[in-house]
Order: structure tokens, then sequence, then C-alpha cells
């Protein structure tokens, strides 16, 4: 983190489950000034809020994590608020972070940018080769929208602004309210409940066909530590571990390490969402030295292990 332990560092996002790891990496390698705002305080939708945020902060690097997110059925049901609040809260955050001369602005991205048939493993260079996949467009063009605003801001004003897409976050902490997470939580939830109710069936939506790439949380938020300190390119930057899997197989694997030994129903009426998500890692690993380093089902466990313990708080 050389360059950044002197910093005033504001990481929105910074109690959020990517966002608390980055906090905490950047306080364990002597960061001394590390602002986190919390919505209640600052609705980073709000530009009156935003502005007050940068005077209360005064932050020389910016680390935008803060997101509103889900799984496919939220994204189905707030195509609106998705797309609205994401727009409103990275442009707003880098428009005053520009006008207050912040040094360094470090925006994530996501994976949900890519188009629906973009070649698999996604290239930083495919990303404007089609529309995404319909169910979580939205959110995915809120996001990119960051990308034109970063490359915008550093041609015309010199901003250093950085774009990076993580690909699908998992690990202990993570959402696993039904209504809103991800495949991981759902399935391990789904598990562990028909588990405790002697259910000898657990339904799943689509076909399992769809493929997607996860990466540990831990991981990510090294990887975000390291673009801060390191990379100044305008190029946009994908973070992920490089491998797909199933999600047929991921059930599978999680069936397995949660113990549930009953059968798996597919629900065919749901979407798949993408077809395919694995990343291309190359330019993290040449830019900036970052590869992933937790194995799969080492951080399956660890996510299981933490869901059993937590639960019931």
């Amino acid at each position: 983190m050389i360059g950044l332990t002197e910093k005033r560092i504001t990481v929105t996002g910074g109690a959020g489950f990517l966002g608390s790891r980055v906090v905490e990496k950047l306080r364990a390698a002597g960061a001394k000034e590390v602002f986190v705002p919390r919505s209640r305080d600052y609705d980073l939708t709000d530009m009156a809020a935003v502005r007050r945020l940068y005077a209360d902060a005064r932050p020389q690097v910016v680390i935008h994590l803060a997101a509103v997110v889900g799984g496919i059925g939220a994204n189905r049901l707030n195509p609106g608020k998705f797309f609205y609040d994401n727009l409103m809260m990275g442009a707003q955050l880098m428009e005053e972070g520009r006008k207050a001369g912040v040094e360094k602005f470090v925006a994530a991205g996501t994976i949900c940018a890519y188009p629906k048939f973009a070649p698999v493993p996604f290239k930083e260079d495919d990303l404007w080769n089609g529309y995404p996949e319909e169910t979580n467009a939205p959110y995915g063009l809120a996001k990119k929208m960051l990308l034109v605003q970063a490359q915008a801001y550093r041609a015309q004003y010199g901003f250093n602004a950085i774009f990076l897409l993580p690909v699908n976050l998992y690990g202990p902490g993570d959402n696993f309210n039904p209504e809103s997470s991800h495949v991981i939580p759902a399935l391990v939830k789904k598990f562990i409940a028909a588990i405790e109710a002697g259910e000898k069936e657990v339904t799943v939506w689509g076909t399992g066909k769809a493929t997607r790439e996860f990466l540990y949380v831990d991981d990510c938020a090294h990887a975000v530590c390291l673009a801060a300190a390191r990379y100044d390119k305008p190029e946009p930057v994908n973070i992920g571990a490089g491998f797909e899997i199933s999600i047929k197989d991921l059930a599978g694997v999680i069936a397995r390490l949660t113990g549930f030994a009953g059968r798996i129903l597919w629900d065919t009426s749901k979407p798949d969402g993408q077809p395919r998500r694995m990343l291309d890692t190359t330019r993290a690993s040449e830019q900036f030295g970052f590869k992933a380093k937790t194995n799969f089902e080492e951080g399956l466990k660890q996510t299981i292990e933490w869901y059993r313990r937590n639960r019931g708080q």
C-alpha cells in the first residue's frame, strides 16, 4: 500500500461486504485516516449530502464501493431504483471529487456491465461489443457509466480515476436475505434449511446450465487496495479468479459441503441470467500484480461455517 498510508481515504460502502474488508486492509497496512460514510448520515444519491461528505472528510483518495445491488430476482423487481441510485451515486461522487481536488478516485463497476454474449473469458476490450443481459442491464449500465465518466474526466481535467470490474463475490458476511441474495448465499441457506426441516428436495432457479465465476471477498479487497496504490491508467481492469463453474455443479458442491443428500430440482420457468461468465484476469496481474489466492472449496467452507454461526443474530 505504498503511497496510501499517509493519505486521507474515504471508502463509500466501507461498512459493507467488500468495503469492510478494504477498510481493514487499509488500516492494517498503516492508513491512519480512513473515513467510512454511512447511508443514514450521507445519502449519496443527494448532491447536497455528497458535497457535505467532501467538506467533512476532505479525502485525497476516494474508493467508491457503495452500490444498490442484488441477485436476479432483486434486479427484476427494482430495475429503476438500481439504475437511478447507482448512476446518481457514482456521477455525483466523481464530479464533486473532481471539484474538491481529489488525487485519485477508484470506481468499482460490475461484471454485469459486459455484453450478454461476450466471448469467454471476458476481456476488457469486449466491454462495448453488445448489450448486457436483460435482467441486470439497468444496474450494469449505471455502473458502466462510471467508466465513461472516469475516462472523460481524465481526458478533460486530468482527473486520476480508475475503473475496476469485480466478478461475483462470496465469503463470510455475505447477504443471505432470500429476497436480494446472490446465488452462493441463496444456495447455502436453502440447503441448510432443508437439512434442518428434514426435506428431501430443494428447488433451484433456472436450468443449471449457466456458468459463473466467483471471487472470495478478501481476495477482491486485496485487489482493490493494490489498484488504489499502483494503478493509474484509463483502461478498465477485470478483478476475478479466472475460472467458471456451472450453477448445476455449484449446487452439487454446496450440497455436499453442507451435508444435504436429497434431490436438487430445477425450476426452468425462472431465468438463468447471463449464459456464461468468466473473466480474463491478465491485465490485473500485469498492471498491479493481483492474483486470487483462495481455493474455491475452502472459501465455500468458510462461508458455510460463518452462516451456521451467525444466522440467528
